[in-house]
């Protein structure tokens, strides 16, 4: 019987912080299509291009419009490709962790039925935006620390 490291693993090799870069923008990716799929995203019949007047909802909590849903197609690809170097994967997941922060901080203080709700925010993507603020800069920090 042969051992289950006997086969290659193509992440071996790779920086730590490089995959979990990469990780990270796949599920931007994913989550990024997802919110173009009926079923998966409620009332998708109320999707707007961008506002809070879009009505549809990713998972029935996260307020998403066709703009949000590029934005996270287009941070998944930035991932990708920043992920191909170990001082830009760390960039991408402190920036983004970062950028995150301020979308969090944004949606608290914004109008939720203001037009300055572009995006549109609700309270499920208040909380996912520190989560992923929180979690993206840990990583790129853990990742990539003295010693690794």
């Amino acid at each position: 019987m042969a051992h289950a490291r006997a086969r290659p693993n193509p992440a071996d090799g790779k920086a730590p912080v490089r995959r979990a870069a990469g990780v990270v923008a796949v599920l931007f990716l994913l989550i990024g299509l997802l919110g173009f799929v009926p079923g998966v995203t409620s009332d998708f019949g109320d999707l707007r291009f961008a506002g809070h007047h879009s009505g549809a909802t990713l998972f029935g909590a996260f307020q998403v419009s066709i703009l949000h849903n590029l934005i996270r197609l287009l941070f998944g690809v930035a991932g990708l490709v920043l992920s191909r170097t170990v001082t830009h994967a760390r960039a991408y997941l402190v920036g983004g962790g970062a950028i995150s922060l301020v979308l969090w901080l944004y949606g608290l203080v914004v109008d939720r039925d203001s037009g300055a709700n572009f995006v549109p925010l609700n309270g499920a993507d208040n909380w996912l935006h520190l989560g992923l603020g929180i979690g993206m800069i840990g990583l790129g920090l853990v990742t990539t620390r003295a010693g690794r």
